[in-house]
């Protein structure tokens, strides 16, 4: 179903082109959220939070308001905003940053308010030069129009913002991962317990990570109410979620639609969102959330938008990319592909990840290349459950951070549903979408 349900992150970025400077952001309306949470207890703000029971839109879908009541008491506290957006097929967070940024910072300013967080930084990859740029110009805009510093807006709050640029590495998108990077280390995730952010984070304080997207809700439920905001979509996925449609689509982009009532099937059919697939095909599987997430058939394209039903189902909605894979799709190709894209961003800190991303990949190109035995197909189940043990969703891990079980969804999804087509390819010796 298609609802009438208004933009929240993306209303500004499609009316006006120059929706990522200070002037456009007043004129509609920008900062008065930050205004309004000013003259709340932070306790209050926090509270909204929590009723809109937003979750995290960063790819573990953790309730935002959860999170921050977990943080440890202490003087020094820290907000870090994940803007490293990495996963293949996912841009979402590159368009807010990009065309929104005052958005994000004051949902990061608020935030900060909320949670008594002594500096806010905003981590940013590195390949996003244009978003970099427009981010660094809004905060210095911010800076001199009084909305971040000193004493901001005369409420007796300060808070210092940082906009840092990301070296690159996937792996800079897990949050302990960021956040040694923002230590000026190399970003090796961390084991948890100790080291979970809101216990021991930046610096070894208390610190709360946020996704991008997720600080640009924040204003809006501010300014309407959390009740407003759990209104909006249904159960545990409220509001309007932002995603990545890609893919054998007529129309591919960044749709923001509203959660749990609108279907996967409405996102590509739709004439205002994907508008179906090209002439004269049908579709063959499509990834839920992301290359991290077990794949769908089409018997499930009219699941809602809605993480607890997806979850019913064995994947996630994950990072927001949903990626449509039509009848001329090799599945043994795609499949591979992701799996070198893991294997090659693999930081190599544990054994079940460095060692079997490799092997994981080895074996999906000779089958790729017509080389592959039939043994093989047992093989790489075998080192995939060595990985993430019984192949089940959510994934047991063997490794410290999620980037380990990430490999082996697309393998055991792509066996299961085109096991045919695997065996082709090794009867024949050659790949037959070639």
């Amino acid at each position: 179903m298609i609802t009438d349900a208004a933009p929240i992150v993306t209303a500004r970025l499609r009316q006006h082109a120059d929706s990522h400077t200070l002037e456009r952001y007043l004129a509609t309306g920008g900062y008065r959220a930050l205004r309004k949470a000013l003259s709340m207890h932070p306790e209050d703000v926090a509270a909204e939070v929590s009723k809109a029971s937003l979750l995290g839109r960063g790819g573990a879908g953790f309730p935002a308001g959860r999170k921050w009541s977990m943080l440890r008491p202490n003087p020094v506290r820290y907000l870090t905003v994940n803007g490293d957006e990495s996963e293949p097929a996912t841009f979402k967070d590159h368009l807010l940053i990009e065309c929104d940024p005052h958005q994000i910072l004051e949902g990061s300013l608020i935030t900060a308010y909320a949670i008594g967080a002594a500096q806010v930084f905003i981590y940013v990859r590195g390949e996003f030069a244009l978003g970099l740029e427009r981010m660094q110009s809004a905060l210095n805009e911010a800076y001199r129009y009084g909305a971040v510093g000193r004493d901001i807006f005369g409420s007796g709050f300060s808070v210092d913002v940082v906009v840092h640029p990301g070296a690159g590495a996937y792996i800079c998108g897990d949050e302990t991962g960021l956040l040694e990077s923002l230590e000026g280390k190399r970003g090796f995730p961390r084991i948890k317990p100790p080291y979970y952010p809101a216990a021991m984070g930046l610096y070894g304080e208390p610190t709360v990570v946020n996704n991008v997207e997720t600080m640009s809700n924040i204003p809006w439920i501010v300014l309407h109410g959390g009740d407003a905001f759990a209104s909006l979509g249904e159960g545990s996925s409220t509001g309007t979620r932002l995603f990545a449609l890609s893919g054998h689509v007529r129309r591919p982009g960044n749709y923001e639609v509203e959660m749990a009532k609108t279907t996967f099937s409405d996102l590509i059919h739709a004439p205002v969102y994907g508008q179906g697939l090209r002439a004269g095909r049908t579709l063959k599987a499509f990834i839920p959330g992301g290359a991290s997430s077990p794949w769908f058939g089409p018997e499930l394209v009219d699941l809602p938008l809605s993480q607890d039903e997806v979850a019913k189902h064995s994947s996630m909605l994950g990072s927001g990319s949903v990626v449509v894979m039509d009848d001329t799709t090799c599945a043994v190709r795609a499949a591979w592909r992701i799996t070198r894209f893991f294997a090659r961003e693999s930081c190599g800190q544990c054994t079940p990840c460095r060692v079997g991303s490799g092997w994981l990949e080895k074996i999906m190109r000779r089958i790729e290349d017509g080389a592959g035995r039939e043994e093989d197909l047992d093989l790489l189940l075998d080192v995939c459950d060595n990985i993430s043990p019984e192949l089940v969703w959510p994934p047991q891990q063997t490794t410290i951070c999620p980037l380990g079980p990430s490999i082996p969804p697309s393998i055991y999804s792509a066996i299961r549903m085109f096991r045919d087509e695997f065996l082709v390819h090794i009867k024949d010796g050659a790949c037959p979408y070639a």
